[in-house]
């Protein structure tokens, strides 16, 4: 097998052209980073893609994904593809995979028992890169893989079908492996992966929360308020985007707080009614209405960092509302929410420098002049989605 492709820039010179001239109008420094393995520790994760079906391969490039995986055989496909857009090919070798001038790049195995996964080793040269085709069993062994290879900068890509499958291997044991290869005929699958990530994106970015003062508090009548129970644990200072209006959300405290009136709850946060917006991934807004089990939300803390959770539980009940608007000194707009009017239901406060912060203050206690965090953005939308369109809410 070794002699199988003694050399891809003497078989097929035009794919080795390519690559070279592609250096020269990317750059080394470019293609290297393109290219480049990123660290099982890193918050990137890397995708490959393993296909022959040319639509695959144009939606991946679109999506910024340029390494293809092709089968020893099928170098005419890899020369074809290299002329028509700029990708990086490798080819799969007996336990390696190879590039264009038939140097390593990854070990590659094709683990079928717990048996053969304990045994899996790699050669020391090939030690920061290896591809593992897990067959027909992915979970446990993908968190065997994160637990081995944790603390060493060895790179796991592992072979998925679908973007479900790939989920489990990028959050296996929360860190997850370095990345995936696609292998797959359906270009919905390229599309699903892009919106995974997409969504997960949100998290490597600070919200810019604005701090508003409260200037009309009224106790209002009864209304159908919900409660989302996510399958996270929240800490002190930590809630979700709910508000009346998009163009506003205040940051709402969960129940994590120790209270005389009921035990803490750090799962929970008593939301709102149902008409009110929440945030969700992607940067959209959802009905507290249309929040489900199975469903992502944002969770939020008074800095702005943001991670994704999910709805493990919505519950419904009638409760007495109390209405609450805010203004941020800079503009007349006001922002109101309707909340429960419980002791155990508050509003974020802004950061103010070093020393005791207060984290949250109870809706029952909120007194005009109080100051909160909102969430500033544009207030149309459709179907959660912000649009560019004039629109007036009051």
């Amino acid at each position: 097998m070794d002699m199988l492709l003694p050399s891809l820039s003497l078989s097929y010179p035009k794919v080795a052209g390519k690559w070279q001239n592609c250096r020269k109008f990317l750059g080394t420094n470019r293609v290297a980073k393109m290219c480049a393995f990123t660290p099982s520790n890193s918050k990137k994760k890397t995708v490959w893609i393993w296909t022959e079906n040319k639509q695959v391969m144009t939606a991946a490039v679109e999506r910024g994904w340029n390494t293809f995986i092709f089968p020893s055989n099928r170098q005419d496909l890899a020369l074809e593809w290299s002329s028509i857009a700029v990708i990086y090919p490798l080819f799969v070798e007996e336990g390696r995979q190879i590039d264009h001038e038939h140097k390593s790049v990854a070990a590659f195995a094709e683990i079928s028992s717990p048996q053969q996964l304990e045994q899996f080793q790699i050669s020391e040269e090939q030690a920061d890169k290896v591809v593992v085709n897990l067959l027909d069993w992915q979970v446990i062994p993908a968190e065997n893989i994160v637990a081995d290879f944790q603390g060493t900068q060895t790179t796991v890509l592992v072979v998925s079908k679908t973007q479900s499958e790939a989920q489990v291997f990028l959050e296996a044991l929360e860190h997850g492996l370095g990345g995936v290869v696609m292998k797959v005929e359906d270009v919905g699958a390229i599309l699903e992966l892009k919106g995974y990530f997409d969504r997960r994106r949100d998290v490597d970015s600070l919200l810019n929360l604005t701090k508003a003062i409260i200037s009309h508090i009224q106790v209002t009548g009864m209304g159908d308020r919900v409660c989302v129970d996510i399958c996270s644990l929240m800490r002190p200072g930590e809630g979700l985007l709910v508000g009346s209006f998009a163009r506003g959300l205040f940051l709402v405290h969960s129940e994590c707080l120790e209270s005389n009136y009921i035990s803490s709850r750090p799962f929970r946060v008593n939301a709102g009614p149902v008409h009110a917006y929440v945030a969700v991934p992607g940067g959209k807004t959802s009905y507290l209405s249309e929040l489900k089990s199975g469903k992502e939300v944002i969770v939020v803390d008074q800095r702005g960092m943001q991670r994704t959770a999910i709805v493990g539980r919505v519950k419904v009940e009638t409760r007495p509302l109390i209405l609450v608007e805010a203004k941020v000194e800079s503009e007349n707009e006001s922002y109101s929410i309707l909340l429960q009017n419980a002791e155990t239901v508050g509003l974020v406060s802004p950061l103010h420098g070093e020393g005791h912060q207060r984290t949250t203050i109870p809706v029952t206690s909120l007194k005009v002049g109080d100051e909160v965090l909102l969430l500033l953005q544009g207030g149309a939308r459709h179907t959660g989605i912000e649009i560019k369109e004039f629109i007036v809410e009051k």
